[in-house]
């Protein structure tokens, strides 16, 4: 079996609407045969190109069978940065309006992460991904991450402690997890001025 039909086998297997880098076929040919398998998928229609090494199965729109899409930018995104490894959350600004700190949503979609600093495009849609320390990427996904960095761009004096309160029933926690989780921001460096709000808090659970 040629690398191009080995290429298409498992294009076939894999779902439609999910970006891919590329580099992931070089295994069943040689580079620049894989690269020619997916630029005549490309022109074909099999395949599209959502960014530089990333590429994606058209996605038929279920009430528009005519019409295909592709993978959005923050997909892209993801796939980006699971390829090379890198940590990626959704900004300060969107989980403190998931908690309901702020009640503007960022007119944006901006990931924070310890990769480099880039932008996806895909159509009208742009995504950044901003390079950010490290401290602010803690606990990545799980909720104390999300109250991490909602805390972290809100003043404490326009939170209350009853504010806070809404703000993990939000996330689903039970009291002891509640307890866990205001002790652990309690203890951050970057949430001193939060300290007593969070003390508050983890009491009244």
């Amino acid at each position: 079996m040629s690398a191009a039909q080995k290429v298409l086998t498992r294009l076939n297997r894999m779902q439609r609407g999910v970006p891919f880098p590329i580099d992931s076929f070089y295994g069943l040919g040689s580079e620049t045969s894989v690269q020619k398998a997916f630029s005549r998928l490309v022109k074909e229609g099999v395949v599209t190109r959502v960014s530089k090494g990333f590429y994606a199965r058209p996605k038929p729109l279920p009430s528009l069978p005519s019409i295909k899409t592709t993978a959005s930018a923050s997909e892209v995104a993801r796939a980006w940065a699971k390829k090379h490894g890198y940590k990626l959350v959704s900004q300060g600004l969107e989980s403190a309006y998931r908690l309901g700190f702020q009640t503007q949503a960022p007119m944006k979609t901006v990931f924070w992460s310890n990769g480099p600093t880039r932008e996806f495009k895909i159509g009208n849609q742009v995504v950044e991904v901003r390079h950010i320390a490290e401290r602010k990427l803690r606990w990545e996904n799980k909720p104390e991450g999300a109250l991490l960095r909602g805390l972290l761009v809100t003043p404490p004096q326009s939170v209350e402690v009853s504010d806070l309160k809404r703000a993990v029933q939000r996330l689903s926690l039970n009291a002891s997890e509640v307890k866990m989780i205001s002790r652990k921001l309690g203890s951050l460096p970057q949430l001193g001025e939060w300290k007593s709000k969070l003390q508050q808090l983890e009491q009244a659970t």
